[in-house]
């Protein structure tokens, strides 16, 4: 019953809506007859039309696309290329809104509290669903609770870079110098970023210590070990690899099980000396929880279909970005063991978010 209330409200509101664009096209208003509205009712209540019904007319006005992290960057770059296509393909409107703020937080929670009537869409990067419900003991949105996830859009890797002046030129060399040296190793955001965890697990594993330097963001990381200023990182390897190419890094290691295919010769960990090392990250598009399945079936296929393309997978490679496209039900499978994975690994290098 609590399914169909939800069905109603959704289902009303676009029998508003689509009432009041076609009162203001005549020049007219007055509000939407009773007997639409009943007819509605019937609808969701008779357990026939309302999914078909809310399916054929998906979207009915512009969908907003949530990023929680600032413009720039693989993410946003993502975003931005997934709403331009949706917005060919499903004829509305879809634009990204940059919501930065608590590591990712603060724009996962809005989704999370939104009407879930497939208007409001959230692309973002796995830790705040993986990493952040151990790493945050009050987070204020729960990942199983409050999303239905509609497809893994793309995955990348981490790439171990240090500044030139480091006298190290493989993964051995950094591990058996960050046993008997000082290292810094700079992150961007607040503990639980992509590079803190990548790092966390080679260290656990290979069994050396650095010191963290935080920042507010990759970018600023990128210019403070080009300056010198901090000699290591595992950084998204999009960011990093023309900068290896201009000699302004050194590239070590990347934390996939594959090699990059902008960095050929970079090897990955596992075949450094750490056999079974495999971290990698993931753009992932979700959906509030009770958004109704047959919106959300709409969505799922209709990014599928577009991360599939030629054109869309060529773009997604120049950014050093692995096209994945994935079911709904394989990205929910994919989330759970990496939250399983996360948790460990905190766990074990004793992670706390000050």
């Amino acid at each position: 019953m609590i399914t169909q209330l939800y069905q109603v409200t959704i289902v009303l509101r676009h029998v508003q809506v689509e009432y009041a664009a076609m009162m203001s096209a005549r020049g007219t208003y007055s509000s939407v007859p009773t007997l639409l509205l009943l007819v509605a009712l019937a609808g969701v209540l008779g357990l026939r039309c309302p999914s078909f019904a809310l399916a054929q007319s998906y979207p009915i006005r512009t969908v907003t696309v949530v990023v929680p992290f600032p413009a720039g960057g693989p993410l946003d770059f993502t975003a931005r290329l997934l709403a331009e296509n949706l917005s060919a393909s499903l004829k509305q409107p879809f634009i990204v809104e940059n919501r930065a703020g608590v590591a990712g937080n603060l724009g996962t929670e809005a989704v999370a509290k939104a009407l879930p009537d497939g208007h409001t869409l959230l692309l973002v990067l796995d830790t705040p669903l993986t990493a952040h419900p151990v790493l945050y003991p009050k987070l204020p949105f729960d990942p199983e609770r409050d999303f239905v996830p509609i497809s893994i859009v793309a995955g990348f890797s981490q790439m171990l870079v240090v500044h030139p002046s480091v006298p190290v030129n493989s993964l051995a060399d950094f591990v058996n110098f960050a046993k008997k040296n000082r290292v810094t190793h700079g992150s961007g955001g607040a503990k639980g970023n992509p590079g803190y965890l990548t790092l966390e697990s080679l260290r656990i594993q290979a069994g050396f210590e650095v010191v963290h330097v935080a920042y507010k963001g990759n970018p600023q990381v990128l210019a403070d070990l080009v300056g010198g200023h901090v000699q290591a990182g595992f950084l998204a390897t999009p960011s990093v690899v023309a900068l290896v190419r201009e000699a302004k890094l050194k590239a070590l290691a990347v934390s996939s099980s594959r090699r990059s295919p902008g960095a050929l010769d970079v090897p990955t960990v596992a075949e450094a000396g750490y056999p079974g090392f495999d971290v990698g990250f993931s753009l992932v598009m979700l959906v509030p929880a009770k958004t109704p399945t047959s919106i959300r079936s709409v969505l799922e296929d209709s990014v599928v279909r577009i991360v599939q393309s030629p054109d869309v997978q060529t773009q997604l490679r120049s950014q050093e970005l692995e096209a994945i496209g994935s079911s709904a039900a394989e990205a929910a499978t994919w989330l759970k063991a990496t939250a399983a994975k996360w948790k460990s690994v905190i766990e074990t290098a004793k992670i706390g978010v000050e």
